[in-house]
């Protein structure tokens, strides 16, 4: 058990503080039946040997809401160090900073990571206070003296705010200041001169404000200075030669500026890390600035240099990034084989020219690679397949030639892989399907030929495979399963039906399979896949019925002459010419029937007048009636029932009967064209053509329907 010698005022005082955070914390930090020594309490530190007062409190994360109870604090004289952070406190009591500034020992006062609003408190009356950070919270305004007669101030934290106005040329003041930390605020206006009179500094971080000017030429008096970070601000002019002065300083970021100038000379002698990159900076590089023995992190991305790369690099270098600027020659071999910490190596967006250095092979901690954009000729090295722990390699839009070595497949924690937009021939390697770990494949816009290999299907991290524009062919056996992003096909010369290994790529957002020479139906299931967005199926020979997709899905049939749309009127030559030629067939077979029928009738009508003379005569000589046929029969007896009603036989001539049937038929195939024209307009398309031979015969039966039998028989 922990003696105490404590006085009974803080004794008191932690108790009511107890009873206090019991109901004010969702987080309660102390025992709810507590030790009566409070320097046993989470915490709570005392002053040693005999535990005689309370000198560190620390209530951090505890998920605070409350302050009012802050002035409490204020009782225990003997506290050095309050730790508030990481709470969500909005306010702190006036209380706190009217009381707690004449406690002669608070060295340490920790209010970051709250919500606190407003302005910052006047911390003036604080005059021992060492450290104070207010950061990660929501302060706003300016700066004024709010901060003066700190003059024991070694750290203040002030990142993270919405504070605007002028950084405070009372700073300079604080001479015993070692870090200042001002960034991600609205502060503009120039850096103030004044920084360089506090001579302790080894830390100062301006990044993310709206600072303009130049960098003042004075800061190159702090001997002391480690890191200068001075990022995303307005700043102008060029990087200052005193800076190079510096031999503590190890890191300096001015990226996301807009410097101009050249790059000084000895700038990274003392450096381990240096980013310049998003600015204006022109000229060539200094020979001398990448040999800097302890140089590690280079940035000097997105600028205008060009010239050549020096060859000669520390061996210390982790990260080289030199892309999008206008560097020339040769990317510098000498001594890539010396470079055994290269991790990232970026020259993309350049203009380097020749042939990509098998000394890359080297480079065995290599993770990523991008020579992308620029003007590299020959094959690729199988050299590269060395570089076990890459995991990006862009290679595209250059001008690389040759067959995709097999040693690339050797690459078993690659991620991505992009060499398109260059002159690769030969197929695409069986072996492929070793990048198990392969998320993204871009292989279009090069001359790769032959089929797609199936092993390809066995890609199961792949999430976007772009092979299009190139002379791929074939049937496609097998697809990866798990694609999401894209799966470009289009501008080979794949022929088949649409694969059946389509339908599991339910998770799919654009599917383009244009311009091949694919047939067939458009299958289904692609009207199930949820995750898709845009169809291009244009320029193949598919055929048949378009499916309906989603609202939400941009298809694109065209330049597929077969295809039927359900929903949209049809005018391709081919099916208006089946349209017709169906209506023709019909027309023909229609007349055909017609005629054959009216033969029938006029022959049935005329026989029995015939066979009836013809049984006359063979009743006057003693012969046999002869036997007519059941319709024949049938005719005599409606005539027989005629004569006995008095009436003469049926006047219907052979003519009329025979109109009697093209009325009938015609009439018939009338509505039956009437159903096919509902049905057609009902589907978006126009009426069926019906030919004018149809029309002719089906007026002239009509006329016939209309004339007056009297008449006719008269």
């Amino acid at each position: 058990m922990v003696s105490s010698k404590l006085p009974s005022a803080q004794i008191t005082t932690m108790n009511n503080l107890y009873d206090l955070l019991e109901n004010n914390t969702y987080s309660f930090p102390w025992n709810s039946l507590p030790d009566p020594n409070p320097c046993s309490w989470k915490g709570v530190v005392c002053r040693p040997p005999n535990n005689s007062s309370i000198t560190h409190l620390s209530l951090s994360s505890i998920s605070l809401y409350s302050s009012f109870f802050l002035p409490l604090f204020c009782e225990i004289d003997s506290l050095e160090v309050l730790d508030l952070s990481n709470n969500h406190m909005i306010e702190i009591p006036d209380g706190f900073i009217e009381v707690c500034g004449g406690i002669s020992g608070l060295r340490v006062l920790n209010f970051g990571r709250n919500k606190l609003e407003g302005s910052l408190p006047n911390f003036s009356g604080f005059n021992v206070l060492e450290h104070l950070d207010l950061s990660h919270n929501m302060l706003s305004g300016n700066l004024d003296s709010q901060l003066d007669g700190l003059v024991r101030l070694k750290s203040l934290k002030l990142s993270y705010n919405q504070f605007n106005g002028y950084v405070p040329k009372s700073l300079g003041s604080s001479t015993l200041l070692e870090e200042l930390e001002l960034s991600i605020n609205k502060f503009q206006g120039q850096i103030p001169q004044e920084i360089a009179n506090c001579g302790n500094l080894t830390l100062i971080d301006l990044s993310a404000n709206s600072l303009s000017g130049t960098i003042p030429q004075r800061l190159g008096e702090l001997s002391k200075l480690s890191t200068l970070i001075l990022s995303a601000n307005l700043l102008t002019g060029e990087i200052p030669q005193s800076l190079s002065s510096i031999n503590t300083l190890s890191r300096f970021a001015a990226n996301q500026n807009a410097f101009t100038g050249l790059i000084p000379p000895g700038i990274t002698r003392f450096l381990k890390n240096i980013d310049l990159s998003y600015n204006k900076l022109n000229g060539s590089i200094p020979l001398d600035f990448l040999t800097a023995s302890n140089l590690q992190y280079v940035d000097l991305s997105n600028n205008e240099l060009d010239g050549a790369i020096p060859e000669n690099m520390s061996q210390s270098l982790i990260r080289l990034r030199l892309g999008s600027n206008s560097f020339n020659g040769r990317i510098p071999s000498l001594y890539l084989g010396n470079l055994q910490n290269l991790t990232y190596l970026e020259l993309d967006g350049n203009k380097l020219t020749g042939p990509i250095p098998p000394q890359l092979g080297l480079c065995k901690k290599l993770a990523l690679l991008n020579l992308a954009n620029n003007l590299l000729t020959d094959v690729l090295p199988r050299e590269l397949g060395n570089l076990n722990n890459v995991q990006v390699m862009k290679l595209q839009m250059n001008s690389l030639s040759g067959e995709i070595p097999i040693e690339i497949t050797n690459l078993t924690r690659l991620q991505l892989l992009n060499i398109s937009s260059n002159s690769l021939r030969g197929s695409i390697p069986p072996s492929i399907s070793n990048l198990q770990n392969l998320d993204n494949l871009d292989l279009q816009r090069n001359h790769l030929s032959g089929p797609l290999p199936s092993t390809i299907g066995s890609l199961n991290s792949l999430l976007e495979l772009q092979l299009a524009n190139n002379q791929l062919e074939g049937v496609i056996i097998s697809l990866p399963k798990y694609l999401q992003i894209s799966l470009n096909l289009s501008n080979n010369l794949f022929n088949g039906s649409i694969p059946r290994s389509v339908s599991s790529l339910t998770g799919l957002e654009v599917l383009d399979l244009s311009n091949n020479r694919f047939s067939g139906e458009i299958p289904d299931f692609l009207t199930t896949m949820t995750g898709l967005t845009q169809l291009v199926l244009a320029n193949n020979s598919l055929s048949g019925m378009i499916p309906k997709f989603q609202n939400f899905v941009t298809v694109d049939t065209s330049g597929n002459k077969d295809l039927i749309n359900s929903t949209t009127s049809n005018t391709s030559p081919g099916f208006q010419r089946r349209k017709r030629t169906v209506a023709i067939g019909v027309v023909v077979g229609a007349l055909v029937g017609v005629l054959a029928l009216g033969i029938v009738v006029t022959i049935a009508l005329i026989l029995p007048r015939q066979f009836s003379r013809v049984n006359g005569e063979h009743k006057q000589m003693g012969q046999a009636e002869s036997p007519l046929p059941e319709v024949i029969v049938a005719a005599t007896r409606v005539n027989d029932e005629h004569m006995q009603m008095g009436q003469r036989e049926s006047p219907l001539p052979e003519v009329n009967v025979t109109a009697g049937i093209v009325l009938a038929i015609a009439l018939i195939f009338s509505r039956r064209f009437s159903r096919v024209n509902d049905e057609q307009l009902q589907m978006g398309q126009g009426e069926s053509p019906l030919p004018e031979v149809i029309e002719g015969v089906s007026s002239t039966a009509n006329a016939i329907h209309r004339h007056d039998p009297k008449t006719e028989v008269e």
